[in-house]
């Protein structure tokens, strides 16, 4: 395979992981109900009960992401996460807490109670989601950093890129990276409470708690995402115009009106993903909302989340698109094809990547294992 291809596969499987991160965001989901039921309830039981047999499969699969992105686009883990590291510190801060309260919420001697556990699985919850939103965001809207390579050699400072001396917090404020932020948030909602659904199918006073949480939460995902749509459809977005390429060499973009709106036209296979995802969301909210007793919405919304964020991925970085635009320094952005690993690290990669189709396997495996001791 030669090195345009290798980066082009290797976007892929990232578009992958990221489509089934973003679905298994369900767990932060269901944690943000958890302080709006009485402790030691049923209600509050089953919903630990679901959300403790997953909440690993979350964690791995966000592990698993950010080093596949190392390995195969390490320019963009260096600038991203060495520079707009207080964004990132943030996402992982909230990540460990969920770890330590899962781990000690339910552990005799806890002497600090269990509601102060749920309240670090709520922070985890929304901060985790808005904040992996707005960073997703980035990839559309931009952020404020500037790619010197040779800066390697200032043995004062050998920082390759240089950002905003807020270093990520100018991001989570800016308004289009929040409008993604909550609409990840409330897809998590709404995922959360078909989970509920479907992992507790008995027709009783929690069933229909979570069809209202369905309908609400799915009626303000919906509001958001037809926002973050209309932004991005008519965004100015890069083209590239001539590849740096990853041996050095300035980057050159120009700017294009609706710059999306032509990628999804170019690429009818991401449009066509987009939208058989959203009719299927809206089919698995709509139907869990207003049917009597159905139980498989969280699989046609989450097949339908993955097909959208795979479609938003593909028009992000390719149709020589850079994914990671700089908006200080157009020349500074980064494309699947300047900021690659070798030739030689992704032709080795890419065997190791012939073990994906197991894990989804062991996934599968585990997702059943676990359903069975809640």
């Amino acid at each position: 395979m030669t090195l345009t291809m290798l980066q082009d596969y290797w976007w892929l499987l990232i578009s992958v992981l990221g489509a089934i991160l973003v679905f298994l965001l369900f767990v932060q989901g269901g944690q943000t109900f958890l302080l709006g039921v009485k402790d030691g309830t049923q209600a509050m039981g089953r919903m630990i009960s679901s959300l403790g047999h997953k909440w690993e499969l979350t964690f791995t699969t966000l592990v698993v992401f950010g080093g596949a992105f190392f390995a195969s686009f390490p320019l963009f883990y260096s600038t991203s996460f060495g520079g707009a590291y207080w964004l990132w510190m943030l996402i992982l801060l909230s990540f460990v807490l969920q770890a330590v309260s899962y781990e000690f919420r339910s552990k005799p001697g806890n002497v600090f109670g269990t509601r102060t556990y749920d309240t670090f699985l709520f922070i985890n919850g929304t901060v985790g989601c808005i904040l992996l939103g707005v960073a997703v965001a980035m990839f559309f809207f931009g952020a404020e950093f500037q790619v010197s390579k040779g800066s390697l050699l200032d043995t004062g400072s050998p920082v390759i890129s240089r950002w905003a001396p807020t270093h990520g917090f100018e991001a989570i404020f800016y308004w289009k990276n929040l409008v993604l932020g909550f609409t990840v948030l409330f897809l998590a909602r709404t995922q959360a409470a078909l989970y509920f659904l479907n992992n507790h199918p008995e027709n009783d006073e929690f069933f229909q708690t979570n069809r209202v949480r369905v309908l609400i939460n799915g009626i303000t995902f919906v509001v958001f995402f037809l926002i973050f749509v209309g932004l991005l459809l008519t965004a100015t977005g890069l083209e590239t115009v001539k590849e740096g390429g990853i041996a050095g060499g300035r980057s050159e973009f120009m700017p294009v009106d609706y710059k999306y709106l032509h990628n999804y036209l170019d690429m009818p296979v991401a449009l066509i993903a987009f939208l058989a995802g959203t009719l299927m969301v809206l089919f698995g909210v709509l139907r869990s909302a207003f049917a009597r007793h159905f139980t498989g919405g969280i699989w046609w919304s989450g097949i339908g989340t993955v097909l959208v964020v795979l479609s938003l991925f593909w028009v992000a970085g390719y149709n020589s698109t850079p994914y990671y635009p700089s908006l200080i320094d157009p020349s500074s952005s980064l494309t699947i094809h300047n900021s690659s690993s070798s030739l030689f690290t992704l032709t080795a990669m890419s065997w190791v990547s012939i073990l994906v189709p197991f894990v989804l396997a062991y996934i599968i495996y585990a997702w059943r294992a676990m359903d069975k001791k809640h």
